[in-house]
């Protein structure tokens, strides 16, 4: 499928790893320009911007903190051409912690907050702006976010207010821009294998139809779907892709 993303310009919240540095991988491979957004993992991102030239593409990296409103303004701010006008904005960016309920401290559930529900808030306010028109936003939520979790609760909050997010801004920004969320169920990146370490050996033979879990690449594939104009009928939807979980 030509997904028409030929020097599309695409802004990536945690492209330094997982399944943000997979779907740079995957808009690059179809065309698109893509911004590289970081915190801390600047190794990572300059991994996958290297990818992405090594296609012909332009890229940028882009140092943010997801925690900081500031730090995103200042980040938006600075955006130089061609990255100053955006045809798609990915918000991959998160973090979980395995903490059971009783446990979390409220230093540990502000932060958890803070960047995975108050960032990308903060990222839309300030880039949804530099979306040209017809442009799209897709933001990566969570299973945990229509089921909740005993040992992050706070992330499955937060996941399920991006969920809600997503539907605010789809209203807001139509019919200029599309906005979609993807839930994605336990993936092997980073941040996926420890929460697999938390789980009992056989839990994906036993609660995915699958048997297994997803790959970053199963996940980003969905996300340049999503963002692209193939998608351009679906606005305010989250979809799940989570290999048939508790359906067994």
């Amino acid at each position: 499928m030509n997904l028409c993303l030929e020097n599309k310009t695409v802004f990536i919240t945690g492209a330094s790893s997982g399944i943000g540095a997979a779907a740079a991988r995957i808009f690059a491979e179809e065309g698109a320009h893509v911004a590289l957004a970081y915190h801390r993992n600047r190794e990572g991102a300059e991994a996958s911007a290297a990818a992405a030239r090594s296609l012909g593409r332009q890229t940028a990296l882009v140092e943010m903190d997801l925690a900081d409103p500031d730090a995103i303004a200042r980040a938006a701010a600075a955006l130089s051409p061609p990255f100053d006008a955006l045809d798609a904005l990915v918000l991959c960016a998160g973090q979980n912690i395995v903490t059971p309920i009783d446990r979390i401290t409220p230093e540990e559930w502000e932060h958890i907050i803070a960047v995975n529900l108050n960032g990308p808030f903060y990222v839309l306010q300030a880039l949804a702006p530099r979306l040209n028109d017809g442009g799209s936003v897709v933001t990566v939520a969570s299973v945990a976010a229509h089921t909740g979790n005993a040992n992050h609760p706070h992330y499955a909050a937060a996941k399920a207010g991006l969920v809600n997010l997503t539907k605010s801004f789809a209203r807001a920004l139509a019919p200029r821009v599309r906005v979609n969320c993807l839930a994605p169920g336990i993936t092997l990146t980073p941040m996926g294998r420890a929460t697999t370490a938390a789980l009992p050996p056989n839990y994906a033979e036993t609660k995915l139809l699958t048997g297994r879990y997803a790959t970053p690449e199963e996940i980003a594939r969905w996300i340049v779907f999503l963002a692209s104009p193939a998608a351009a009928f679906m606005t305010g939807a989250t979809v799940d892709v989570n290999g048939g979980r508790d359906l067994r």
